[in-house]
């Protein structure tokens, strides 16, 4: 009895992914036009993990929007850049790519040279010229919470640390506009940062060749706003505001979902 009930299992899981590898791929979702929609990449930063898109991506998959939030390893800038490099490679058609804090650095290095790149979003996030670096961005304007005290060490391997944010101050740093209830399981589940991936610099910027977009975060305890205003301008990208925290794409999703489908069209 148990060896026909496992024939009959592994027959069935057989067919199904069988169903699943014939199944015809899905069509590009298309503009009134006919036009394809660009498929819109998700880049989370620091001390988070893809799930903080999900109010953001709900939006965009409602609209019609193929959307992908692949996971950023956090180990380093060139190394993480060349990960979401060889991820955008396997997507055919036009793409925006939108990024949050330190995701910001990724997505600057690794969209560039790539002509399906449409538009870049950045969503509170780091907009670094070649040789800038994270730390460099971060305190040169004076507002930034997010200081070594803030910060658990944790070494792991040989030569690498990897930084957390504490947990008495993550809330009030990272995320002040969303209910504690929440940020205490972002805490528990972040992911950490190697601490030279803080302080490595950037290759030369994509924003130089592609179109971009910024939504400042006004109340960013991270990155503070008179930065973001910076980098945004710098980079020549058409720029909103939100009241919002430095989580802004969790605390309005709304109003960044609205933000990328501007640079989508």
């Amino acid at each position: 009895m148990k060896t026909t009930r496992r024939t009959l299992l592994a027959g069935s899981a057989a067919a199904a992914t069988g169903a699943l590898l014939a199944a015809p791929a899905a069509h590009a979702h298309t503009r009134p036009g006919g036009t394809p929609k660009p498929t819109v990449v998700l880049v989370h930063g620091a001390f988070a993990d893809a799930s903080g898109w999900n109010g953001v991506a709900t939006r965009l998959v409602r609209d019609g929007y193929p959307v992908i939030a692949p996971a950023n390893p956090l180990r380093g800038v060139s190394s993480d850049s060349a990960y979401l490099a060889s991820i955008l490679a396997t997507l055919d058609g036009p793409l925006v790519v939108v990024a949050h804090s330190y995701g910001g650095l990724v997505t600057t290095n690794a969209t560039a040279g790539n002509t399906n790149v449409k538009a870049l979003v950045y969503v509170a996030a780091f907009v670094p010229d070649q040789g800038e670096s994270l730390l460099g961005l971060q305190t040169a304007h004076p507002g930034s919470r997010l200081d070594e005290a803030a910060l658990d060490f944790r070494p792991y391997g040989e030569g690498h640390v990897d930084a957390y944010i504490k947990k008495a101050v993550f809330h009030d740093v990272f995320a002040g506009d969303v209910p504690r209830a929440t940020t205490d399981l972002m805490w528990a589940t972040q992911r950490p940062a190697d601490v030279n991936a803080l302080g490595e610099p950037s290759g030369a910027p994509a924003w130089k060749t592609i179109p971009s977009w910024y939504l400042v975060a006004r109340k960013d305890n991270v990155i503070p706003a008179a930065a973001q205003r910076f980098m945004a301008q710098r980079a020549g990208a058409r720029s909103v505001e939100v009241n919002a925290s430095h989580v802004a794409m969790i605390a309005q999703p709304a109003a960044t979902a609205d933000l990328i489908k501007r640079a989508a069209r």
